[in-house]
């Protein structure tokens, strides 16, 4: 019999516009023993997402949402600890959407969000929630997909000193890109956008204008536009589009934590007089190409074509706080928390 406690990080109530630590409740549960079949994963990062706040809310989306009382849901990586699966042996790295929690028990099969898989051996765990995970994923076929980039084409990436948009920038460069411009918020994201990852330009978009930086930065039109961030930001680059010009709807930080929606575009009509195609996309649609992106993704890494960072918080206690660094703009990189450190 265990005589493990897992703690745990449970819904307490749905936010009302800016999420709360509040809106979380700390529980300590005994653990269970493990089946037939099943086997126990240690967590020890978890992973943050802006995306995540959308599951909160108690309304129809790709997946369904978070319920009250219900474990945070959340992707990690962890190691097993006990095995009764004959897949999974005592020590093997594994990473799955095992929530705010210290301990998980699988079976292995695929869960809400797909597929849970082992760490392949020589690939750094922390990688997997980052650049190798759903995080580079979501860059990779935004970028290449959607946006579809061209020898020469000029791409702005909004939200660019994230875990999503930096990566699309460099990908946006190494498909030959003459120009890439990130907007982010801040004169030291900004500048380890142009002097780490190598975009051309930043723009500051906290005390900058930035539909006239992006007229001056892109004298002839932007080829794709890379939305993370939404609103009078998206409003700036539809007025800058080329002709013919792709916008790739990753995500909407600037709207996930408002009580009332705002209007939509002002300038949507852009598309039409300017030939421009606004798409969006779920990376769960793109599970079954995984390995295609992350064996190119490892190579880009391993060429030093492709720079990754995480911003990476200390202890289980911290989990709300750390998911609110991702809408006061604290976190450079992919944010994570560490909440334990291998045990076999």
């Amino acid at each position: 019999m265990s005589n493990r406690v897992n703690g745990q990080w449970r819904l307490k109530s749905r936010p009302v516009g800016m999420v709360k630590e509040s809106d979380f409740e700390r529980v300590d549960e005994p653990l269970r023993d493990i089946e037939d079949g099943e086997f126990l994963i240690r967590n020890l990062y978890l992973a943050f997402e802006p995306a995540m706040r959308g599951w909160l809310n108690d309304v129809k989306s790709y997946v369904p949402p978070v319920q009250i009382g219900e474990v945070m849901r959340a992707s990690t990586v962890g190691q097993v600890v006990e095995s009764n699966n004959a897949d999974y042996a005592v020590g093997d790295y594994v990473s799955g959407m095992f929530g705010w929690q210290e301990y998980a028990i699988s079976d292995g099969k695929p869960g809400i969000m797909g597929r849970i898989g082992k760490v392949p051996e020589g690939i750094d765990p922390v990688l997997t929630l980052s650049a190798l995970g759903g995080t580079g994923l979501t860059a990779y076929f935004g970028m290449l997909d959607i946006g579809e980039p061209k020898e020469g084409d000029v791409i702005v990436v909004s939200g660019a000193a994230g875990a999503t948009g930096s990566v699309a920038g460099q990908i946006g460069k190494i498909k030959g890109a003459s120009k890439v411009v990130g907007i982010a918020g801040g004169e030291q994201k900004c500048k380890w956008l142009v002097d780490e990852l190598g975009f051309d330009a930043a723009i500051d978009y906290k005390s900058q204008d930035v539909q006239a930086r992006l007229r001056e930065e892109c004298p002839k039109g932007i080829d794709i536009f890379y939305d993370n961030v939404g609103g009078d930001i998206l409003d700036a680059a539809l007025l800058n589009m080329a002709q013919n010009g792709r916008i790739v709807l990753c995500g909407g930080i600037s709207q996930y934590n408002e009580e009332e929606l705002p209007p939509g575009p002002k300038n949507y009509m852009q598309l039409v007089i300017r030939r421009c195609r606004m798409e969006g996309f779920i990376l769960i649609d793109y599970f079954h190409r995984a390995g295609e992106a992350m064996a190119e993704l490892s190579r880009w890494i391993d060429e030093g074509k492709l720079k990754h960072a995480e911003d990476i918080q200390e202890c289980f206690e911290n989990t709300p706080a750390t998911f609110l660094r991702l809408f006061e703009g604290k976190n450079l990189g992919k944010q994570l928390l560490r909440i334990g450190e291998p045990v076999v």
